[in-house]
C-alpha cells in the first residue's frame, strides 16, 4: 500500500511518528510531508527533525526502509496529481488550519493540494486533529470534510484498554487509524476479546 503521510503543526505528532513506523515496519511504501509548522512542532515535542530523512530512517533501525520525503512546497510532486495518487493519505495530527483550507479547496501546499486530489479521486483521506475544545467552525469544517468523504479520527484514545504507560494512549490512537485503512495490526486488544468483557 502507498501512503501518504503528513504532519501538520498541531499538537501530538507523536501520533505521526507512531504510525510511520507502524506502517514501515508492515513493509507499507510511505511518502511523508510535513508543513513548516509540523517540522516545528515535532522537534520541539519529540526531539525528532523531520527535514533529515536519514535521521528518521534511523529512528527504528529500519535503513531500506520504503521511506520518501517531499518539501510541502512541491507542487510538482507526484502526489499532487490524480494520476499518480496514493492509496491513502492520513494528515496526523491535522492541525485546524490544514483542515479549514482542504474544507474550503485551498491548495497552497503539497499537503493540502494532495488531500484535495484524495477527495476527486475519492480516494481515503484521514484526518486526525488534535484541538480542544473545538469551536463551531472546526466543528463545521470536520463535518464538511466529512461529508466529502474524509474520516476523521480524533486523537481521542480509549481507556477500555487500561492504559499503563504514554505509549499504550498513542498506540491507541494510532491503531485505530490503521483500522481505517485496513491494516491489522496488535497495538491494541479489540473489544470484546479474552480479558474484555
Amino acid at each position: 500500500m502507498t501512503i501518504l503521510l503528513a504532519i501538520t503543526g498541531a499538537s501530538g505528532s507523536i501520533y505521526g511518528l507512531r504510525l510511520l513506523e507502524e506502517l514501515l515496519r508492515g513493509g507499507h511504501h510511505v511518502t511523508l510531508v510535513a508543513s513548516e509548522s509540523g517540522i516545528e512542532v515535532c522537534r520541539y515535542e519529540t526531539g525528532v527533525e523531520l527535514s533529515v530523512s536519514e535521521a528518521i530512517k534511523q529512528l527504528w533501525n529500519l535503513p531500506d526502509a520504503n521511506l520518501n520525503l517531499r518539501n510541502v512546497t512541491d507542487l510538482w510532486a507526484p502526489e499532487a496529481s490524480g494520476s499518480a495518487a496514493p492509496d491513502a493519505m492520513v494528515i496526523a495530527p491535522c492541525s485546524m488550519g490544514t483542515a479549514g483550507r482542504i474544507a474550503a479547496g485551498i491548495s497552497g501546499n503539497l499537503i493540502e493540494r494532495a488531500a484535495d486530489v484524495m477527495l476527486k479521486e475519492n480516494r481515503p483521506l484521514l484526518l486526525v486533529p488534535r484541538e480542544t475544545p473545538f469551536s463551531a467552525i472546526h466543528l463545521e469544517n470536520l463535518l464538511k470534510l466529512s461529508h466529502c468523504g474524509a474520516r476523521i479520527i480524533p486523537a481521542m484514545p480509549g481507556f477500555y484498554q487500561k492504559p499503563q504507560t504514554l505509549d499504550d494512549l498513542v498506540d491507541f490512537v494510532v491503531g485505530k487509524i490503521l483500522d481505517q485503512l485496513g491494516i491489522s495490526h496488535s497495538l491494541f486488544r479489540s473489544w470484546g476479546s479474552e480479558d474484555q468483557p
